[in-house]
């Protein structure tokens, strides 16, 4: 149950029947000091200015109104018109056992869900995923994971680039390489390399490079010999990114690649529908839409080519195609493309040229998720140190093996297998929480020491606050799934901590609006803190805590670890019980 969302009625309710204006909001927040109640509604302020009268006599009327019996403790009216309101400790208790007995935790999800497309990691299969891949794919995977969490048809649409103009040069070089070595997997084994080795032969070798564009010619003619040689290319590089995804814990599969060379035999019906439109229009041979509506400051309208005037197609043509198969085959209410800042005026070039021409609904919403770029410890892009692109792959497993130092350094009784299973979990989970924790518009710095320490907003902590709790289900004896009896919040401790267990579901609906992962962070590190504040101030197992007392703590325990477990779930970072 989403207690923000259930206040916001009532409220309103009590509004109207005060006699306040339809359009009075409520304005219902989290309180940010115990002595201002658990919630505030400051909706009064706003309608008592429109009606130019005494906000806190208005204010006075909605509370008279508010029909929260068994719900809040005490309702009260501070300064100028702000409703404070304290839940009673046992409404929240309630709660508390309803989210223990539901395995959704009591979260109840989006009341009119959505067929949401989801555009997001999308490689280069040119080359291998660098860390420039990262934030699209990790962002986009834990947005992915909440919606569907709330009720949502997700389509996930992996936009890889596997066509254009570099794939005639990456052939040729295949094609050569096969003659001395038979497999393809082979020749391609280091794809960086790979590329390397094929732009050097392309610039120091004219037949070569003749020969790359006759190949690339030959290819978007669908020359059976150039197709057979890219298709390898294609499921080679495939694999490799497959393999990042599962290292990753992302859940992108194969069945969501939908690569650019699927809208090819759309984009020369894109142009024309365009041009019957009255929207494409000839410069200087190509195919452009000027779009006054993101015209410069000098009112100069944004042109977008969609055709070259040599009759090749563009970013633009195939993001629309893609636009048309999203709205008309998927049927999406909803389209998001995390796609890196620096892509903005492309995509909104392409909004608006979908809009216009009706390839979307006015009321299909479409949503650049945008992010910023990871950032050495010198505030430049991530580079390795001599300047080149960090692998991810490599990124990956040097993350592991720092946390398998760490470990065995805090537990050297672990035995091997065990050791290996908790570095990977906690490598690979600093990596992608180190990242989601973070603005998702902002730029940060990549630091190893902070992203792998067991203090602070970080995924160690949090995954050793999860494991710690499983920890004194051991030491209790007990099966947590066996735990019985009423829960109870009798300390304030208690009362706390069982309104912030309550809020994740307000959480997981800010993060399916917003698309913004590191609201979700920041709520399992308050979590994890505000039961260590608890563990400390309220005995579990020591002796002289009665048997009712400390059943009720293990269930609030139990509740604790499941909702981590959940949210951490969401983000795509396991758990363990023992670290």
């Amino acid at each position: 149950m989403n207690i923000k969302r259930f206040l916001v009625e009532q409220v309103k309710e009590a509004m109207l029947a005060a006699g306040l204006p339809q359009d009075s909001e409520p304005l219902v927040t989290q309180s940010t000091r115990p002595e201002f109640g658990h919630y505030q509604a400051n909706g009064a302020l706003p309608a008592a200015k429109k009606m130019k009268t005494n906000p806190r006599e208005l204010a006075n009327k909605v509370v008279a109104e508010l029909a929260l019996d068994g719900v809040a403790e005490k309702i009260e009216i501070a300064g100028p018109g702000f409703i404070n309101i304290h839940l009673a400790a046992d409404y929240i208790a309630n709660l508390c056992g309803d989210a223990l007995s539901d395995e959704r935790l009591n979260v109840r999800g989006h009341r009119e869900p959505q067929t949401v497309v989801v555009d997001y990691s999308g490689p280069n299969l040119a080359k291998e995923m660098h860390v420039g891949h990262l934030r699209s794919t990790i962002i986009g995977d834990a947005v992915v994971r909440v919606l569907e969490f709330s009720g949502d048809k997700v389509i996930r649409q992996n936009h890889m680039g596997d066509w254009g103009t570099q794939f005639g040069m990456l052939i040729a070089e295949l094609e050569g390489q096969l003659q001395t070595e038979s497999d393809a997997g082979l020749a391609l084994a280091d794809l960086e390399s790979f590329y390397q080795q094929a732009k050097k032969h392309f610039d120091d070798d004219p037949d070569f490079a003749a020969k790359a564009r006759d190949y690339v010619v030959k290819l978007q003619s669908g020359d059976d010999r150039c197709l057979a040689l890219w298709q390898q290319f294609i499921d080679v590089s495939v694999a490799h990114s497959e393999e990042i995804y599962s290292t990753l814990n992302v859940s992108l599969k194969h069945q969501h690649i939908r690569p650019e060379s699927a809208y090819n035999d759309d984009l020369a019906a894109v142009v024309a529908d365009l041009q019957a439109k009255g929207l494409a229009v000839t410069s200087d041979g190509a195919q452009v839409v000027f779009l006054e509506e993101l015209a410069n400051k000098e009112g100069e309208p944004s042109v977008a080519i969609v055709q070259k005037s040599d009759g090749g197609f563009l970013y633009a043509t195939s993001d629309l195609a893609a636009l048309r198969y999203r709205q008309n085959e998927l049927n999406a209410e909803r389209i998001l493309y995390f796609v890196d800042a620096r892509q903005a005026l492309h995509l909104q070039q392409v909004f608006t040229i979908a809009r216009k021409a009706g390839f979307v609904n006015e009321n299909t919403g479409l949503e650049h998720l945008a992010f910023g770029t990871m950032m050495g410890q010198d505030g430049k892009p991530f580079k390795t140190r001599t300047g080149g692109t960090v692998k991810l792959a490599a990124l990956l497993e040097e993350s592991v093996e720092r946390a398998a130092q760490l470990i065995a350094e805090k537990d050297p009784d672990l035995d091997a297998e065990t050791r290996q299973q908790v570095a990977r979990k906690v490598g690979i989970g600093a990596v992608k929480y180190a990242d989601l924790s973070k603005n998702r518009t902002s730029d940060y710095i990549f630091n190893w020491d902070s992203m792998l320490s067991f203090e602070g907003n970080t995924a160690p902590y949090l995954q050793y606050a999860y494991s710690r709790i499983q920890s004194i289900f051991r030491k209790a004896g007990v099966e947590p799934q066996a735990l019985e009896g009423e829960l109870q919040l009798a300390l304030s401790n208690e009362v706390a901590l069982g309104l912030k267990l309550l809020q994740f579901s307000e959480v997981v609906e800010q993060v399916a609006d917003d698309c913004a992962p590191n609201a979700l962070c920041a709520y399992l590190y308050e979590l994890a803190s505000e039961y260590m504040s608890f563990y400390e101030a309220c005995p579990i197992l020591k002796e002289g805590v009665d048997e009712q007392t400390r059943g009720s703590r293990l269930q609030l325990c139990q509740l604790v670890a499941r909702t981590l477990s959940t949210g951490l779930d969401l983000l795509g970072i396991e758990v363990m019980e023992r670290m």
